[in-house]
């Protein structure tokens, strides 16, 4: 059989994008390409930097002292490797403390919980909350008690992991929906699929119109103990103490720096991922790897000397955890120059294996409700077929997916703006069993799959960046 020179034929990919098939020739930068997948995969610069900040800084909370030591370590890090224009956005941040917190059964047995406050909940009353427990599945269980069955007591959901995004509803509304029946406390089975007696923290809110209870996390064995003592017909008992508290905002910033493009210096490709992280663990998964890996792709085009057409933009978000606070400054100091925002590329799925990106094509449905005036994004049937294209580059390391989802959340203020949105999806086999906890460490970290990450995001935000 003739060989043809597989080079060339990979150079021109068919991309049907809505309504219209491309054809798009990426032989002008595969060779730079290249160069950045084989530079990523032998990198040790990345990885350094990522175990300083989780090992020398550790985790960065919203308002902690943790977070304002990243952001001057990231500043001085964008100079380092030559960045240009790199700067602070500043922003007001939440500041949610923990404090001491406990909790244990001591009825029918005496004995401790697994136990984490959810951000942003309120402390219990001095000397903490003891009262019988109520365990329901979800929340029509719960209603179906009315206040008759809650009042007085502790709501424990025991409610197993489906998926994330509708499993989480029971973290963050929780609290208010025990409270609006008379619930003195809260206690939410941790949001993942598989467990080692480990909380996961997070966010919750508490309704305008409900009162507040205190709130935590308790591990899924520890749930599903106090849910088989209550169908056995056992009454349950529990002690709450909890010293949580929020402070007055506090002072932070966004952090970023960007190698200018060459031939049109106004168009942009945004990228990174949020610097800030739970105050439990190291943040090496959510999302030191994410910021981390964007800022080596930087540093690995700085290195071989790549400027593309645009400027490409590396931006460490700060307060996506509790508040959301870093995206949307970022889009008000970008104003009126919204249009020239050519992609955004977000990195918060975990550092695990690459394979592919998720291409925000649409305003999500929480997204539109809350600015019903946001127009569509701008995503063409080139920008399409161009995304297409360079995924197929990067198809060596088994990242080559393209396919349509949501914008992540620190780029959704970009997305829900007009501009089009990029989120690296990894094989996620092991993110939600450290996510947001104090196993969320660098130890955790596959270093040949974080060299992976790196490659994507530095072929991609290449790619869009050099392209027509």
């Amino acid at each position: 059989m003739k060989t043809v020179g597989m080079r060339a034929v990979a150079a021109l990919v068919l991309c049907t994008a809505p309504g219209l098939a491309q054809a798009v020739d990426t032989s002008s930068i595969q060779g730079n390409t290249d160069k950045l997948i084989a530079a990523a995969l032998k990198d040790q610069g990345g990885l350094d930097r990522l175990e300083y900040l989780c090992y020398r800084i550790g985790n960065r909370l919203s308002g902690s002292k943790g977070l304002e030591t990243a952001v001057s370590w990231a500043e001085a890090e964008m100079k380092k490797i030559g960045l240009e224009n790199v700067r602070r956005v500043p922003t007001k941040v939440p500041h949610w403390v923990r404090g001491t917190e406990s909790a244990r059964l001591v009825s029918p047995a005496d004995k401790p919980l697994h136990m984490l406050g959810l951000g942003g909940s309120i402390a219990t009353p001095k000397g903490g909350i003891t009262a019988d427990v109520v365990v329901v599945s979800n929340f029509d269980e719960l209603e179906k008690l009315g206040k008759a069955g809650v009042a007085g007591k502790i709501v424990v959901y025991d409610v197993p992991f489906t998926s994330y995004g509708q499993t989480v509803q029971y973290r963050g509304a929780g609290a208010s929906r025990a409270a609006k029946l008379g619930g003195v406390a809260a206690l939410v089975r941790s949001v993942t699929p598989r467990s080692l007696r480990d909380p996961h923290t997070g966010a919750m809110n508490y309704s305008a119109q409900d009162p507040k209870i205190p709130t935590a996390a308790i591990s899924v064995e520890d749930a599903m103990w106090l849910h088989g003592l209550a169908k056995a017909g056992e009454k349950v008992r529990v002690h709450l103490e909890m010293e949580a508290h929020t402070e007055p905002d506090a002072d932070s910033a966004d952090v970023m720096g960007e190698i200018r493009g060459r031939e049109l210096p106004d168009e942009v490709v945004v990228m990174g991922g949020h610097l800030d992280s739970w105050d439990v663990g190291q943040g090496a998964h959510d999302d030191g790897g994410g910021v981390i890996a964007a800022l080596q792709a930087l540093a690995l085009m700085k290195q071989l000397g790549l400027q593309p057409r645009r400027t490409v933009r590396v931006v460490f978000w700060v307060n996506e955890e509790n508040g959301g606070r870093g995206g949307q400054s970022y889009r008000q100091w970008v104003g009126e120059e919204i249009g020239h925002h050519y992609a955004a590329i977000e990195m918060d799925g975990g550092a695990e294996r690459p394979v592919g990106f998720d291409l925000a094509a649409a305003v999500s449905e929480r997204r539109r409700i809350a600015n019903p005036g946001a127009p569509a994004p701008r995503v063409s049937p080139m920008f399409t077929a161009n995304v297409k294209a360079i995924g197929q580059l990067l198809k060596s390391i088994g990242a080559d997916s393209v396919e349509m989802g949501g914008a992540e959340a620190d780029i959704a203020p970009l997305v829900a703006s007009g501009v089009p949105g990029l989120g690296l999806k990894t094989t996620g086999e092991h993110y939600f069993d450290y996510h947001h906890t104090d196993a969320d460490t660098f130890d955790k970290i596959v270093p040949e799959d974080f060299r992976k990450c790196v490659a994507a995001m530095a072929v991609m935000s290449y790619g869009l960046a050099e392209l027509k």
